[in-house]
Protein backbone atom coordinates (compact mmCIF):
# COMPACT_ATOMS: atom_id res chain seq x y z
CA UNK A 1 0.00 0.00 0.00
CA UNK A 2 1.43 3.39 -1.02
CA UNK A 3 1.83 6.35 1.35
CA UNK A 4 -1.42 8.34 1.25
CA UNK A 5 -0.61 10.82 4.01
CA UNK A 6 -1.03 13.65 1.48
CA UNK A 7 -4.78 13.17 1.75
CA UNK A 8 -4.95 14.93 5.12
CA UNK A 9 -2.37 17.71 4.79
CA UNK A 10 -4.15 21.06 4.92
CA UNK A 11 -2.55 23.94 3.04
CA UNK A 12 -2.23 27.57 4.25
CA UNK A 13 -5.20 29.93 3.76
CA UNK A 14 -7.46 26.90 3.35
CA UNK A 15 -6.28 26.36 -0.24
CA UNK A 16 -5.24 22.98 -1.62
CA UNK A 17 -1.65 22.71 -2.69
CA UNK A 18 -0.80 21.70 -6.22
CA UNK A 19 0.60 18.36 -5.04
CA UNK A 20 -2.78 17.57 -3.46
CA UNK A 21 -4.60 18.32 -6.73
CA UNK A 22 -2.19 16.13 -8.67
CA UNK A 23 -2.55 13.33 -6.12
CA UNK A 24 -6.36 13.50 -6.37
CA UNK A 25 -5.99 13.06 -10.12
CA UNK A 26 -3.83 10.03 -9.38
CA UNK A 27 -6.55 8.62 -7.13
CA UNK A 28 -9.16 9.11 -9.87
CA UNK A 29 -6.90 7.38 -12.40
CA UNK A 30 -6.36 4.47 -10.00
CA UNK A 31 -10.07 4.07 -9.22
CA UNK A 32 -11.14 4.24 -12.87
CA UNK A 33 -8.49 1.74 -13.98
CA UNK A 34 -10.35 -1.11 -12.21
CA UNK A 35 -13.62 -2.13 -13.94
CA UNK A 36 -15.14 -3.51 -10.72
CA UNK A 37 -15.25 0.01 -9.25
CA UNK A 38 -17.89 1.14 -11.73
CA UNK A 39 -21.64 1.04 -11.05
CA UNK A 40 -23.95 2.77 -13.54
CA UNK A 41 -20.97 4.66 -14.95
CA UNK A 42 -19.90 6.07 -11.58
CA UNK A 43 -17.40 5.26 -8.83
CA UNK A 44 -17.67 5.54 -5.07
CA UNK A 45 -17.05 9.07 -3.78
CA UNK A 46 -14.81 9.01 -0.64
CA UNK A 47 -15.36 12.66 0.32
CA UNK A 48 -16.31 13.71 3.85
CA UNK A 49 -19.98 13.95 2.90
CA UNK A 50 -20.53 10.92 0.63
CA UNK A 51 -18.27 8.50 2.58
CA UNK A 52 -18.21 5.90 -0.20
CA UNK A 53 -22.00 5.51 -0.07
CA UNK A 54 -22.72 7.25 -3.39
CA UNK A 55 -21.65 6.39 -6.94
CA UNK A 56 -20.85 9.57 -8.87
CA UNK A 57 -19.19 10.44 -12.16
CA UNK A 58 -15.44 11.07 -12.19
CA UNK A 59 -15.60 14.85 -12.53
CA UNK A 60 -18.12 15.11 -9.67
CA UNK A 61 -15.92 12.93 -7.42
CA UNK A 62 -12.94 15.13 -8.34
CA UNK A 63 -14.83 18.29 -7.39
CA UNK A 64 -16.00 16.78 -4.07
CA UNK A 65 -12.48 15.78 -3.08
CA UNK A 66 -11.06 19.19 -3.97
CA UNK A 67 -13.72 21.08 -2.02
CA UNK A 68 -14.61 18.74 0.86
CA UNK A 69 -11.55 16.53 1.25
CA UNK A 70 -11.36 12.80 1.95
CA UNK A 71 -13.38 11.01 4.61
CA UNK A 72 -11.61 10.15 7.84
CA UNK A 73 -9.37 7.08 8.13
CA UNK A 74 -9.31 6.25 4.44
CA UNK A 75 -5.56 5.74 4.09
CA UNK A 76 -6.32 2.34 2.59
CA UNK A 77 -8.52 2.67 -0.51
CA UNK A 78 -10.28 -0.60 0.25
CA UNK A 79 -13.56 0.49 -1.33
CA UNK A 80 -11.68 1.07 -4.57
CA UNK A 81 -10.00 -2.36 -4.65
CA UNK A 82 -6.62 -1.37 -3.19
CA UNK A 83 -4.93 -4.27 -1.43
CA UNK A 84 -3.95 -3.71 2.19
CA UNK A 85 -0.36 -4.59 3.21
CA UNK A 86 -0.04 -4.12 7.00
CA UNK A 87 3.16 -3.05 8.74
CA UNK A 88 4.51 -4.83 11.83
CA UNK A 89 2.47 -2.81 14.33
CA UNK A 90 -0.72 -3.39 12.41
CA UNK A 91 -0.01 -7.12 12.17
CA UNK A 92 0.39 -7.16 15.94
CA UNK A 93 -3.00 -5.49 16.39
CA UNK A 94 -4.62 -7.92 13.98
CA UNK A 95 -3.15 -10.93 15.77
CA UNK A 96 -4.46 -9.63 19.11
CA UNK A 97 -7.86 -8.93 17.55
CA UNK A 98 -8.04 -12.41 16.05
CA UNK A 99 -6.94 -13.97 19.32
CA UNK A 100 -9.74 -12.18 21.16
CA UNK A 101 -12.24 -13.21 18.51
CA UNK A 102 -11.05 -16.80 18.77
CA UNK A 103 -11.46 -16.76 22.56
CA UNK A 104 -14.95 -15.33 22.24
CA UNK A 105 -15.79 -18.02 19.69
CA UNK A 106 -14.62 -20.72 22.08
CA UNK A 107 -16.73 -19.34 24.90
CA UNK A 108 -19.72 -19.14 22.57
CA UNK A 109 -19.30 -22.80 21.67
CA UNK A 110 -19.44 -23.80 25.34
CA UNK A 111 -22.85 -22.14 25.73
CA UNK A 112 -24.36 -22.90 22.36
CA UNK A 113 -27.55 -20.95 21.68
CA UNK A 114 -29.19 -21.77 18.34
CA UNK A 115 -31.34 -18.63 18.46
CA UNK A 116 -28.34 -16.42 19.07
CA UNK A 117 -26.51 -18.25 16.28
CA UNK A 118 -29.46 -17.56 14.01
CA UNK A 119 -28.82 -13.84 14.39
CA UNK A 120 -25.03 -14.20 14.51
CA UNK A 121 -25.16 -15.97 11.16
CA UNK A 122 -26.78 -12.85 9.80
CA UNK A 123 -24.43 -10.22 11.21
CA UNK A 124 -21.28 -11.43 12.98
CA UNK A 125 -17.78 -10.98 11.60
CA UNK A 126 -16.09 -14.16 10.40
CA UNK A 127 -13.51 -15.11 13.00
CA UNK A 128 -9.98 -16.06 12.12
CA UNK A 129 -9.82 -14.44 8.67
CA UNK A 130 -7.70 -11.36 8.02
CA UNK A 131 -9.17 -9.70 4.98
CA UNK A 132 -7.83 -6.97 2.74
CA UNK A 133 -8.52 -4.11 5.19
CA UNK A 134 -8.98 -5.66 8.65
CA UNK A 135 -8.79 -2.38 10.58
CA UNK A 136 -10.48 0.21 8.38
CA UNK A 137 -14.11 -0.63 7.79
CA UNK A 138 -17.47 1.01 7.15
CA UNK A 139 -20.31 1.23 9.61
CA UNK A 140 -23.35 -0.89 8.67
CA UNK A 141 -26.28 0.98 7.19
CA UNK A 142 -29.48 1.52 9.20
CA UNK A 143 -31.16 -1.70 8.03
CA UNK A 144 -28.12 -3.80 8.85
CA UNK A 145 -27.72 -2.08 12.21
CA UNK A 146 -31.13 -3.39 13.24
CA UNK A 147 -29.64 -6.88 13.14
CA UNK A 148 -27.20 -5.84 15.82
CA UNK A 149 -30.13 -4.75 17.98
CA UNK A 150 -31.71 -8.16 17.50
CA UNK A 151 -28.40 -9.76 18.45
CA UNK A 152 -28.42 -7.73 21.65
CA UNK A 153 -31.93 -8.98 22.39
CA UNK A 154 -30.84 -12.57 21.84
CA UNK A 155 -28.30 -12.27 24.66
CA UNK A 156 -30.70 -10.63 27.13
CA UNK A 157 -32.01 -13.24 29.62
CA UNK A 158 -35.73 -13.78 29.99
CA UNK A 159 -35.38 -12.62 33.59
CA UNK A 160 -32.44 -12.04 35.92
CA UNK A 161 -30.91 -15.40 36.70
CA UNK A 162 -32.58 -17.31 33.85
CA UNK A 163 -30.12 -19.67 32.14
CA UNK A 164 -32.41 -21.76 29.91
CA UNK A 165 -33.95 -19.06 27.73
CA UNK A 166 -33.37 -15.53 26.56
CA UNK A 167 -35.89 -13.10 25.12
CA UNK A 168 -35.45 -14.23 21.53
CA UNK A 169 -35.46 -17.98 22.19
CA UNK A 170 -38.67 -17.75 24.23
CA UNK A 171 -40.45 -15.83 21.48
CA UNK A 172 -39.19 -18.24 18.82
CA UNK A 173 -40.49 -21.24 20.80
CA UNK A 174 -43.98 -19.78 21.19
CA UNK A 175 -44.01 -18.71 17.54
CA UNK A 176 -43.22 -22.30 16.56
CA UNK A 177 -46.09 -23.62 18.69
CA UNK A 178 -48.49 -21.12 17.13
CA UNK A 179 -47.43 -22.16 13.61
CA UNK A 180 -47.46 -25.92 14.23
CA UNK A 181 -50.88 -25.97 15.87
CA UNK A 182 -52.61 -23.17 13.96
CA UNK A 183 -53.28 -20.93 16.96
CA UNK A 184 -55.08 -17.65 16.41
CA UNK A 185 -53.66 -14.33 17.56
CA UNK A 186 -56.13 -14.35 20.45
CA UNK A 187 -54.93 -17.83 21.46
CA UNK A 188 -51.32 -16.67 21.29
CA UNK A 189 -52.08 -13.67 23.51
CA UNK A 190 -53.79 -15.94 26.06
CA UNK A 191 -50.74 -18.20 26.26
CA UNK A 192 -48.43 -15.20 26.70
CA UNK A 193 -50.73 -13.73 29.35
CA UNK A 194 -50.66 -17.00 31.29
CA UNK A 195 -46.88 -17.39 30.89
CA UNK A 196 -46.21 -13.84 32.14
CA UNK A 197 -48.38 -14.48 35.18
CA UNK A 198 -46.14 -17.34 36.39
CA UNK A 199 -42.84 -15.65 35.48
CA UNK A 200 -41.07 -13.17 37.77
CA UNK A 201 -42.46 -9.67 37.54
CA UNK A 202 -39.31 -8.26 35.93
CA UNK A 203 -39.43 -10.65 32.97
CA UNK A 204 -38.65 -9.61 29.38
CA UNK A 205 -41.27 -11.69 27.58
CA UNK A 206 -43.20 -9.62 25.04
CA UNK A 207 -46.74 -8.97 26.19
CA UNK A 208 -48.72 -9.85 23.03
CA UNK A 209 -48.56 -10.95 19.41
CA UNK A 210 -48.25 -7.41 18.06
CA UNK A 211 -45.21 -6.63 20.25
CA UNK A 212 -43.63 -9.94 19.26
CA UNK A 213 -44.03 -9.21 15.56
CA UNK A 214 -42.42 -5.80 16.07
CA UNK A 215 -39.45 -7.49 17.71
CA UNK A 216 -39.07 -10.10 14.94
CA UNK A 217 -39.58 -7.65 12.08
CA UNK A 218 -35.84 -6.78 11.71
CA UNK A 219 -35.31 -10.39 10.58
CA UNK A 220 -36.94 -9.39 7.30
CA UNK A 221 -39.27 -12.39 7.14
CA UNK A 222 -42.53 -10.53 6.60
CA UNK A 223 -44.89 -10.68 3.64
CA UNK A 224 -47.54 -8.51 2.03
CA UNK A 225 -51.22 -9.36 1.57
CA UNK A 226 -52.51 -7.91 -1.69
CA UNK A 227 -56.17 -8.24 -2.64
CA UNK A 228 -56.79 -9.52 -6.17
CA UNK A 229 -59.86 -9.78 -8.36
CA UNK A 230 -61.27 -13.37 -8.28
CA UNK A 231 -61.13 -13.36 -12.11
CA UNK A 232 -57.48 -12.20 -12.16
CA UNK A 233 -58.38 -8.93 -13.87
CA UNK A 234 -56.38 -6.64 -11.59
CA UNK A 235 -54.56 -6.21 -8.28
CA UNK A 236 -55.74 -3.76 -5.65
CA UNK A 237 -52.22 -2.43 -5.52
CA UNK A 238 -50.48 0.98 -5.54
CA UNK A 239 -52.81 3.49 -7.22
CA UNK A 240 -55.68 0.94 -7.17
CA UNK A 241 -55.29 0.01 -3.49
CA UNK A 242 -58.45 1.85 -2.36
CA UNK A 243 -60.80 0.60 -5.07
CA UNK A 244 -63.73 -1.57 -4.00
CA UNK A 245 -64.67 -3.21 -7.31
CA UNK A 246 -62.80 -4.51 -10.37
CA UNK A 247 -62.31 -2.05 -13.24
CA UNK A 248 -62.77 -4.82 -15.84
CA UNK A 249 -65.45 -7.24 -14.69
CA UNK A 250 -67.00 -5.05 -11.96
CA UNK A 251 -66.74 -7.89 -9.45
CA UNK A 252 -66.84 -6.72 -5.85
CA UNK A 253 -63.54 -6.72 -3.98
CA UNK A 254 -65.04 -7.78 -0.64
CA UNK A 255 -67.42 -10.50 0.41
CA UNK A 256 -70.85 -9.41 1.70
CA UNK A 257 -70.78 -8.68 5.42
CA UNK A 258 -73.21 -10.64 7.58
CA UNK A 259 -72.49 -8.53 10.63
CA UNK A 260 -71.83 -4.79 10.68
CA UNK A 261 -69.05 -5.17 13.21
CA UNK A 262 -66.88 -7.53 11.15
CA UNK A 263 -63.88 -6.49 9.10
CA UNK A 264 -64.14 -6.47 5.32
CA UNK A 265 -62.83 -9.74 3.84
CA UNK A 266 -61.56 -9.89 0.27
CA UNK A 267 -62.60 -12.69 -2.08
CA UNK A 268 -59.00 -13.51 -2.95
CA UNK A 269 -55.62 -12.53 -1.51
CA UNK A 270 -52.13 -12.74 -3.00
CA UNK A 271 -49.26 -13.38 -0.58
CA UNK A 272 -46.09 -11.60 -1.69
CA UNK A 273 -42.72 -12.13 0.01
CA UNK A 274 -40.29 -9.27 -0.83
CA UNK A 275 -37.06 -10.60 -2.27
CA UNK A 276 -34.72 -7.70 -1.41
CA UNK A 277 -34.38 -8.39 2.35
CA UNK A 278 -33.55 -12.05 1.69
CA UNK A 279 -30.92 -11.16 -0.90
CA UNK A 280 -29.41 -8.70 1.57
CA UNK A 281 -29.36 -11.49 4.16
CA UNK A 282 -26.97 -13.46 1.95
CA UNK A 283 -24.41 -10.67 2.31
CA UNK A 284 -25.01 -10.25 6.04
CA UNK A 285 -24.03 -13.82 6.84
CA UNK A 286 -20.32 -14.77 6.78
CA UNK A 287 -21.33 -18.28 5.75
CA UNK A 288 -22.77 -17.12 2.43
CA UNK A 289 -21.28 -13.65 1.68
CA UNK A 290 -18.04 -14.99 0.23
CA UNK A 291 -19.88 -17.55 -1.92
CA UNK A 292 -21.89 -14.88 -3.76
CA UNK A 293 -18.86 -14.13 -5.98
CA UNK A 294 -18.19 -17.80 -6.76
CA UNK A 295 -19.42 -17.36 -10.33
CA UNK A 296 -16.51 -15.02 -11.03
CA UNK A 297 -13.75 -16.64 -8.98
CA UNK A 298 -14.13 -20.27 -10.10
CA UNK A 299 -11.86 -21.54 -12.86
CA UNK A 300 -13.80 -22.52 -15.96
CA UNK A 301 -12.51 -25.26 -18.27
CA UNK A 302 -12.88 -24.65 -22.00
CA UNK A 303 -15.57 -26.86 -23.48
CA UNK A 304 -16.92 -27.91 -20.08
CA UNK A 305 -20.01 -26.27 -18.58
CA UNK A 306 -20.46 -26.86 -14.86
CA UNK A 307 -22.39 -23.68 -14.08
CA UNK A 308 -24.53 -21.18 -16.04
CA UNK A 309 -21.64 -18.68 -15.80
CA UNK A 310 -19.70 -20.94 -18.20
CA UNK A 311 -22.41 -20.64 -20.86
CA UNK A 312 -22.68 -18.25 -23.80
CA UNK A 313 -25.81 -16.53 -22.45
CA UNK A 314 -24.01 -15.43 -19.27
CA UNK A 315 -20.99 -14.17 -21.22
CA UNK A 316 -23.19 -12.35 -23.72
CA UNK A 317 -25.02 -10.61 -20.86
CA UNK A 318 -21.66 -9.51 -19.42
CA UNK A 319 -20.63 -7.98 -22.73
CA UNK A 320 -23.94 -6.15 -23.18
CA UNK A 321 -24.08 -4.85 -19.58
CA UNK A 322 -20.44 -4.28 -18.52
CA UNK A 323 -21.30 -1.94 -15.63
CA UNK A 324 -23.55 -4.55 -14.04
CA UNK A 325 -21.07 -7.40 -14.51
CA UNK A 326 -18.17 -5.28 -13.18
CA UNK A 327 -19.59 -5.72 -9.67
CA UNK A 328 -19.33 -9.44 -8.97
CA UNK A 329 -21.71 -9.13 -6.02
CA UNK A 330 -24.63 -8.16 -8.23
CA UNK A 331 -27.19 -10.96 -8.18
CA UNK A 332 -28.30 -13.14 -11.13
CA UNK A 333 -31.70 -14.77 -10.64
CA UNK A 334 -33.79 -17.47 -12.24
CA UNK A 335 -37.58 -17.73 -11.93
CA UNK A 336 -39.64 -20.91 -11.76
CA UNK A 337 -43.36 -21.47 -11.27
CA UNK A 338 -45.79 -24.35 -11.60
CA UNK A 339 -49.17 -25.34 -10.22
CA UNK A 340 -49.96 -28.16 -7.83
CA UNK A 341 -52.87 -29.43 -5.78
CA UNK A 342 -51.98 -28.73 -2.17
CA UNK A 343 -54.79 -31.01 -0.92
CA UNK A 344 -53.75 -34.12 -2.83
CA UNK A 345 -55.16 -35.80 -5.91
CA UNK A 346 -58.20 -37.34 -4.19
CA UNK A 347 -60.10 -34.11 -3.55
CA UNK A 348 -61.69 -31.48 -5.76
CA UNK A 349 -59.27 -29.85 -8.23
CA UNK A 350 -57.38 -26.96 -6.68
CA UNK A 351 -54.41 -25.23 -8.30
CA UNK A 352 -51.93 -23.33 -6.11
CA UNK A 353 -49.10 -21.52 -7.91
CA UNK A 354 -45.87 -20.74 -6.00
CA UNK A 355 -43.29 -18.49 -7.71
CA UNK A 356 -39.70 -19.32 -6.75
CA UNK A 357 -36.46 -17.39 -7.39
CA UNK A 358 -33.05 -19.04 -7.48
CA UNK A 359 -29.69 -17.26 -6.96
CA UNK A 360 -27.25 -18.34 -9.68
CA UNK A 361 -24.24 -16.51 -8.18
CA UNK A 362 -23.68 -19.51 -5.93
CA UNK A 363 -21.89 -22.72 -6.78
CA UNK A 364 -23.86 -25.66 -8.28
CA UNK A 365 -23.86 -27.39 -4.92
CA UNK A 366 -25.49 -24.41 -3.21
CA UNK A 367 -27.83 -22.69 -5.68
CA UNK A 368 -30.17 -25.71 -5.91
CA UNK A 369 -30.45 -26.20 -2.14
CA UNK A 370 -33.87 -25.36 -0.62
CA UNK A 371 -32.51 -22.59 1.62
CA UNK A 372 -31.34 -20.64 -1.44
CA UNK A 373 -34.58 -21.06 -3.41
CA UNK A 374 -36.69 -18.10 -2.35
CA UNK A 375 -40.47 -18.27 -2.41
CA UNK A 376 -41.54 -14.85 -3.73
CA UNK A 377 -45.32 -15.30 -3.88
CA UNK A 378 -48.18 -17.79 -3.59
CA UNK A 379 -51.09 -17.47 -6.04
CA UNK A 380 -54.14 -19.31 -4.63
CA UNK A 381 -57.07 -20.23 -6.80
CA UNK A 382 -59.35 -23.19 -7.45
CA UNK A 383 -58.22 -22.91 -11.08
CA UNK A 384 -55.05 -21.92 -12.89
CA UNK A 385 -54.52 -18.18 -13.49
CA UNK A 386 -53.57 -18.94 -17.09
CA UNK A 387 -52.05 -16.08 -19.03
CA UNK A 388 -53.41 -13.72 -16.35
CA UNK A 389 -50.42 -14.68 -14.23
CA UNK A 390 -48.90 -11.40 -15.47
CA UNK A 391 -51.35 -9.59 -13.18
CA UNK A 392 -50.11 -11.56 -10.17
CA UNK A 393 -46.44 -10.98 -11.03
CA UNK A 394 -46.85 -7.20 -10.92
CA UNK A 395 -45.28 -6.70 -7.41
CA UNK A 396 -42.35 -8.97 -8.25
CA UNK A 397 -41.74 -7.19 -11.57
CA UNK A 398 -41.78 -3.83 -9.78
CA UNK A 399 -39.23 -5.00 -7.21
CA UNK A 400 -36.96 -6.58 -9.84
CA UNK A 401 -37.14 -3.36 -11.87
CA UNK A 402 -36.10 -1.37 -8.82
CA UNK A 403 -33.22 -3.76 -8.09
CA UNK A 404 -32.05 -3.48 -11.71
CA UNK A 405 -32.30 0.30 -12.08
CA UNK A 406 -31.28 1.75 -8.70
CA UNK A 407 -30.43 -1.25 -6.51
CA UNK A 408 -30.53 -1.42 -2.72
CA UNK A 409 -27.92 -0.36 -0.17
CA UNK A 410 -26.53 -3.57 1.38
CA UNK A 411 -23.89 -4.36 3.98
CA UNK A 412 -21.32 -6.98 2.93
CA UNK A 413 -19.98 -8.64 6.07
CA UNK A 414 -17.11 -10.36 4.23
CA UNK A 415 -15.64 -7.05 2.99
CA UNK A 416 -17.08 -4.91 5.78
CA UNK A 417 -18.49 -2.50 3.23
CA UNK A 418 -21.78 -0.96 2.23
CA UNK A 419 -22.47 -1.28 -1.47
CA UNK A 420 -25.40 -0.89 -3.83
CA UNK A 421 -26.68 -4.37 -4.67
CA UNK A 422 -28.37 -4.75 -8.05
CA UNK A 423 -30.11 -7.80 -9.49
CA UNK A 424 -31.27 -9.12 -12.83
CA UNK A 425 -33.58 -11.93 -13.92
CA UNK A 426 -31.55 -14.12 -16.28
CA UNK A 427 -33.92 -17.02 -17.03
CA UNK A 428 -37.37 -18.47 -16.44
CA UNK A 429 -37.55 -22.25 -16.02
CA UNK A 430 -40.91 -23.96 -16.56
CA UNK A 431 -42.60 -26.88 -18.22
CA UNK A 432 -44.23 -26.16 -21.58
CA UNK A 433 -47.73 -25.11 -20.34
CA UNK A 434 -46.27 -22.84 -17.64
CA UNK A 435 -43.81 -21.47 -20.20
CA UNK A 436 -46.77 -20.35 -22.29
CA UNK A 437 -48.41 -18.68 -19.29
CA UNK A 438 -45.31 -16.74 -18.24
CA UNK A 439 -44.24 -15.74 -21.76
CA UNK A 440 -47.73 -15.04 -23.10
CA UNK A 441 -47.21 -17.34 -26.10
CA UNK A 442 -50.10 -19.67 -27.01
CA UNK A 443 -49.23 -23.32 -26.50
CA UNK A 444 -52.12 -24.61 -28.59
CA UNK A 445 -52.77 -25.01 -32.31
CA UNK A 446 -50.36 -24.69 -35.22
CA UNK A 447 -48.55 -21.69 -33.69
CA UNK A 448 -47.54 -23.51 -30.52
CA UNK A 449 -43.81 -23.67 -31.39
CA UNK A 450 -42.14 -20.56 -29.85
CA UNK A 451 -39.11 -20.88 -32.17
CA UNK A 452 -40.70 -21.35 -35.60
CA UNK A 453 -43.78 -19.22 -34.79
CA UNK A 454 -45.64 -18.40 -38.03
CA UNK A 455 -42.96 -20.17 -40.13
CA UNK A 456 -43.71 -23.61 -38.69
CA UNK A 457 -44.75 -26.63 -40.79
CA UNK A 458 -47.49 -28.00 -38.54
CA UNK A 459 -50.52 -29.58 -40.18
CA UNK A 460 -54.00 -30.71 -39.13
CA UNK A 461 -54.75 -34.42 -38.82
CA UNK A 462 -57.43 -35.49 -41.29
CA UNK A 463 -59.44 -37.67 -38.92
CA UNK A 464 -58.49 -36.25 -35.52
CA UNK A 465 -58.74 -32.59 -36.46
CA UNK A 466 -55.82 -31.69 -34.19
CA UNK A 467 -52.55 -29.95 -34.98
CA UNK A 468 -49.57 -32.24 -35.49
CA UNK A 469 -45.86 -31.38 -35.46
CA UNK A 470 -44.66 -34.69 -36.88
CA UNK A 471 -41.46 -34.21 -38.91
CA UNK A 472 -41.70 -30.42 -38.66
CA UNK A 473 -38.33 -29.62 -37.13
CA UNK A 474 -35.73 -31.23 -39.36
CA UNK A 475 -34.88 -27.79 -40.73
CA UNK A 476 -33.34 -26.99 -37.32
CA UNK A 477 -30.65 -29.64 -37.88
CA UNK A 478 -27.18 -28.75 -39.26
CA UNK A 479 -27.09 -28.48 -43.08
CA UNK A 480 -25.14 -31.74 -43.55
CA UNK A 481 -27.03 -33.82 -40.99
CA UNK A 482 -27.94 -37.31 -42.27
CA UNK A 483 -31.57 -37.07 -41.10
CA UNK A 484 -32.22 -34.24 -43.56
CA UNK A 485 -31.95 -36.75 -46.43
CA UNK A 486 -33.82 -39.58 -44.70
CA UNK A 487 -36.77 -40.50 -47.02
CA UNK A 488 -37.97 -43.66 -45.30
CA UNK A 489 -38.24 -43.23 -41.51
CA UNK A 490 -40.08 -39.88 -41.44
CA UNK A 491 -42.28 -38.44 -44.20
CA UNK A 492 -41.86 -40.79 -47.13
CA UNK A 493 -39.99 -39.17 -49.96
CA UNK A 494 -39.35 -35.84 -48.24
CA UNK A 495 -35.86 -34.30 -48.19
CA UNK A 496 -35.45 -31.28 -45.92
CA UNK A 497 -33.66 -28.36 -47.61
CA UNK A 498 -34.98 -25.38 -45.61
CA UNK A 499 -32.76 -23.58 -43.10
CA UNK A 500 -33.56 -22.80 -39.49
CA UNK A 501 -35.43 -19.52 -38.86
CA UNK A 502 -33.40 -16.67 -37.42
CA UNK A 503 -33.97 -15.63 -33.83
CA UNK A 504 -35.61 -12.26 -33.33
CA UNK A 505 -33.64 -9.59 -31.49
CA UNK A 506 -35.16 -7.74 -28.58
CA UNK A 507 -35.95 -4.72 -30.76
CA UNK A 508 -37.60 -6.86 -33.45
CA UNK A 509 -39.67 -8.73 -30.88
CA UNK A 510 -40.79 -5.46 -29.30
CA UNK A 511 -41.90 -4.16 -32.71
CA UNK A 512 -44.01 -7.27 -33.24
CA UNK A 513 -45.65 -7.08 -29.81
CA UNK A 514 -46.28 -3.33 -30.04
CA UNK A 515 -48.62 -3.91 -33.02
CA UNK A 516 -51.21 -5.49 -30.72
CA UNK A 517 -53.86 -3.45 -28.95
CA UNK A 518 -54.06 -3.20 -25.18
CA UNK A 519 -54.57 -6.64 -23.68
CA UNK A 520 -57.51 -7.07 -21.31
CA UNK A 521 -56.73 -9.51 -18.51
CA UNK A 522 -59.24 -11.64 -16.67
CA UNK A 523 -60.83 -15.09 -16.88
CA UNK A 524 -64.00 -13.55 -18.30
CA UNK A 525 -62.37 -11.23 -20.84
CA UNK A 526 -62.42 -13.88 -23.61
CA UNK A 527 -59.36 -12.35 -25.32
Amino acid sequence: MDDHSWMYRNSPQGLRRMDYCNSVKGFINFATSIPRNFTDGGIRCPCRKCKNLKFLYQDVVMMHLLTKGFMEDYLCWYAHEELFVPDDSMEEQVVRSNSSASNMHEVGNENSNPYRNMVMDAMRMSEGNVRECPIIEEEPNADAARFFDLLKDSDEPLWDGCTNHNKLSAVAHVFTIKSDHGLSEAGYDKIIEWARSILPEENNLKENFYATKSMMKPLGLGYQKIDICPNFCMLYYLENAKMTECMTCRHSRYKPRTDRGKTLVAYKKLRYFPITPRLQRLFMSPRTAEHITWHQSHHAVDGVMVHPSDGEAWKHFNSVHPHFSAESRNVRLGLCTDGFNSYGSFVAPYSCWPVILTVYNLSPGMCMRPEFMFLSMVIPSPSSPGRNIDVCLHPLIDELTQLWSSGSLTYDISRKQNFVMRATLMWTINDFPAYGMVSGWSMYGKLACPYCMENNKAFTLTNGGKASFFDCHRHLLPPNHKYRKNKNDLFVGRVEKDVAPSCLSGEELFDVVSEYDDIVFGLQSGK
